[in-house]
């Protein structure tokens, strides 16, 4: 039999908004990999992969991407079993939400495209001919 409906609509509201500030052990990381049985690489923001495992009330509820962003809660070093460092704690669904919260990584910001003014672009133009080389 399932999982009662009110379970995962619980974890996918839980996930749809962010915390208003993070412990020192919880960071926003970017996931990389997904290395199977609910363990993920993930990338934080000072460029360190880590191997994290999705909480319980997540599994086979919410699913992650890769390129998409977690909340990672890192155990002490001195705690950790295995090459398992943390825990995921939250998944980002909402990203628009999470990037206004001043604790979002700068190094996470969102790419953009600058369009240089001074070259012409060739969208919707046929290529060059071979008389217009030869001139």
């Amino acid at each position: 039999m399932g999982r009662p409906k009110r379970n995962v609509h619980a974890a996918a509201e839980e996930s749809t908004t962010p915390p208003d500030e993070l412990t020192p052990s919880q960071h926003i990381a970017r996931v990389v990999k997904a290395e199977g049985n609910s363990l993920y690489r993930c990338m934080l923001p000072s460029q360190k992969a880590v191997l994290v495992e999705l909480a319980a009330r997540f599994r086979n509820t919410i699913w992650i991407k890769r390129g998409g962003y977690v909340l990672v809660d890192l155990s002490d070093p001195n705690e950790t079993k295995g090459k398992v460092e943390g825990e995921i704690a939250n998944v980002v669904r909402e990203e628009k939400e999470w990037r206004k919260q001043s604790y979002w990584p700068k190094e996470f910001a969102k790419a953009t495209y600058d369009d240089d003014e001074d070259e012409e672009s060739t969208v919707g133009q046929m290529p060059p001919s071979d008389s217009e080389e030869e001139d």
